[in-house]
């Protein structure tokens, strides 16, 4: 399937609609292609650019959807781009919706015990016919080569199509990058979906979400864990939104929205 890409700072970032993007995953679902899609939002930016190995993690992903409210518009400011945003939250439940209707599996990864408990009860009310390829609550210190391997056996035996992947940006994010070629299915880094589909994590009020509030909600709801990263990070990528502007405005010839687009099939 042909996808549309362009770079935002230091990531790669593919445009199109939702169902594009559906479409998209279940294609490598289908097929059980090893393969991985990142969900970007300001975080997955700013690591980037700090980080060498996260950003070569972010550029072999085969999708990176653009989560965050603030990486469409600044897709818009920067070169005039309009992009629908595609949510990790958002996304998961489509995700299991469709894999129940074409009949394929699903794997979840990451959070705790107690959330996938929560979430497979949810999906047998919600998804009844869904099948739940198995779920794994990995420790959250570094794994032993002997657990990496038995994960991932795991997870090819029990012949799943996805991967839902939440253990939290850097983190999912280098996982993936570790498995591809050697996880048979598409694994989707979908972060705080899955505490917020177990109603552990709050989600923001649509109308916070259309005016790039969500990161406050968050951090209100979480300031012990979540006001530096946010604070911190938010404040980094404006700027490096304006040093881009500047950059753009004095140092380089005008260049049209189309020009800034790639094209590469899946």
């Amino acid at each position: 399937m042909l996808m549309q890409q362009t770079r935002l700072l230091t990531i790669p970032l593919n445009l199109g609609g939702y169902s594009h993007f559906v479409d998209s995953i279940f294609e490598l679902a289908t097929k059980r292609t090893s393969s991985y899609v990142c969900v970007a939002n300001v975080h997955t930016c700013v690591e980037s650019y700090r980080n060498k190995d996260f950003s070569n993690a972010i550029a072999q992903a085969d999708m990176v959807t653009p989560d965050g409210m603030p990486l469409n518009l600044a897709l818009r400011w920067l070169y005039q781009l309009k992009q629908e945003r595609i949510a990790g939250p958002d996304l998961m439940p489509v995700l299991l919706r469709e894999s129940e209707k074409r009949k394929l599996k699903v794997f979840f990864y990451g959070c705790t015990q107690e959330v996938l408990d929560t979430i497979k009860e949810k999906c047998r009310v919600d998804f009844p016919q869904l099948e739940i390829a198995g779920m794994i609550s990995p420790p959250y210190r570094a794994l032993t080569n002997e657990e990496v391997l038995s994960y991932q056996q795991t997870i090819n035996d029990s012949g799943a199509n996805l991967v839902l992947v939440s253990l939290g940006c850097p983190k999912q994010e280098r996982w993936m990058a570790s498995m591809k070629g050697k996880i048979d299915a598409v694994m989707i880094g979908v972060g705080a979906a899955f505490p917020m589909m177990a109603g552990v994590e709050r989600r923001a009020p649509r109308w916070m979400q259309r005016v790039c509030l969500e990161w406050l909600f968050r951090m209100l709801c979480n300031p012990r864990r979540l006001f530096k990263r946010y604070v911190v990070t938010n404040t980094y990528f404006l700027y490096l939104l304006l040093l881009e502007k500047f950059r753009l405005s004095l140092f380089s010839p005008p260049i049209t929205p189309q020009r800034r687009i790639v094209e590469y099939y899946i």
